[in-house]
């Protein structure tokens, strides 16, 4: 090799090298920047007091299955989708009844979680966090992802045809029923589970005995007229399979407290208003969270928006009524509360990091800080676009 030559490339070598130094010195930097508001651990079997106030991201084809449908609020979702991810908070709630259910015995009647709290402070993403936890661990999901539509915005009501003296919600059954079906598919083929029962639903039509359940929902999918029958068919056969070992359930409600309120939009042939007790719909959801079955558990939260009498407090006693609270009794309440220092610090590191907010100096942060109060709802909306 010729001097000339020989040089040349201890130049290019030493030009390289510093690059090379520089790439790597600016992704560390960029780790160490991640590692303070986010975690690496995006399985939330895994979730832990270590992962408290960092973000996780969910995979998208795990988001897809399981909120296809709904599940996340709709102004978290537009979130979701300028961040182009769904990255969610590890909070101290989720992680409280995870643990919960980790050391439960399946084997004794199912255990039932209340999570309660002020308006916006992420009740419902505490749920969508259990629900993917619930994914993983191969649970049967039974997800009502806001009971309080079927009571302030059905889309169709209509005299029952399989259970006189109620109201059907033909088309918000077949919609669950949907929703149902896009969470559990895969699990549910795996499981085979098949119906105790023959369900007769007029004349010429019945589903036998024997039959796979995803053909009854498939029947109550395209049999809309017969939906919310299915779904009470289908909730009585998840009960009998859980006890039998042959499932693992988990009850998931948002809004619950709309199942026990003395008041809806829905009006029966006189006109006259129906309470939820008497629609159809409701109804298997009412004996589903009973304590008459066991593999499985329930979380719901009480929120004062899904109850249009009831807004002055938000503790569970209060929201549910009496006859709620004694429906649900024993349970366990667990509060969520506003962000803490730590998850407040994150979520605007986080907005930071996705561009959201730009040139936030350290009053302007403790500025906001004192304007939200630390309430995530509050916090999203003064930090949405213009």
């Amino acid at each position: 090799m010729s001097l000339r030559l020989y040089s040349f490339v201890r130049r290019i070598r030493k030009t390289h090298g510093r690059k090379f130094s520089t790439a790597v010195e600016v992704k560390d930097e960029q780790t160490s920047q991640i590692c303070s508001f986010r975690t690496a651990e995006n399985n939330p079997v895994n979730h832990n007091a270590d992962h408290l106030a960092r973000l996780y991201t969910v995979p998208i084809d795990t988001q897809q299955q399981i909120f296809q449908y709904g599940g996340l609020p709709k102004v978290f979702m537009k979130q979701v989708t300028t961040f182009q991810e769904c990255s969610i908070l590890v909070r101290q709630p989720a992680i409280e009844i995870m643990t919960y259910l980790n050391h439960t015995d399946y084997t004794r009647p199912v255990n039932k979680y209340v999570l309660y709290g002020k308006f916006g402070v992420g009740k419902s993403i505490t749920l969508s966090h259990i629900l993917h936890y619930a994914f993983v661990q191969k649970c049967v999901l039974v997800h009502i992802y806001w009971a309080a539509h079927w009571f302030k915005d059905m889309k169709e009501v209509a005299t029952s045809v399989l259970s006189p003296g109620c109201m059907d919600l033909p088309i918000d059954a077949g919609l669950w029923l949907k929703h149902f079906k896009s969470q559990n598919s895969n699990l549910l083929s795996q499981l085979d589970l098949k119906i105790s029962k023959d369900y007769v639903w007029n004349q010429r039509e019945m589903t036998s005995q024997g039959t796979p359940i995803l053909e009854l929902i498939e029947f109550g999918t395209n049999r809309i007229k017969y939906a919310c029958g299915v779904v009470d068919a289908l909730i009585r056969e998840l009960k009998l399979a859980s006890t039998a070992g042959k499932c693992k359930t988990l009850v998931v409600i948002d809004g619950f407290n709309a199942f026990t309120s003395s008041h809806t939009r829905i009006r029966d042939d006189n006109k006259a208003m129906v309470l939820p007790k008497q629609v159809s719909l409701a109804i298997p959801f009412f004996d589903i969270t009973k304590s008459d079955w066991c593999n499985g558990a329930v979380v719901m939260t009480v929120d004062q928006i899904a109850n249009k009498e009831r807004r002055e407090s938000y503790l569970p006693r209060y929201l549910l009524g009496k006859e709620g609270f004694e429906h649900l009794d024993p349970f366990i309440p667990i509060l969520v509360d506003d962000y803490n220092v730590a998850e407040f610090d994150s979520m605007i590191e986080y907005y930071k990091d996705r561009k959201w907010i730009r040139n936030m100096t350290s009053s302007g942060q403790r500025e906001l800080e004192l304007i939200t109060n630390r309430n995530p709802f509050v916090l999203m909306e003064q930090c949405k676009f213009l």
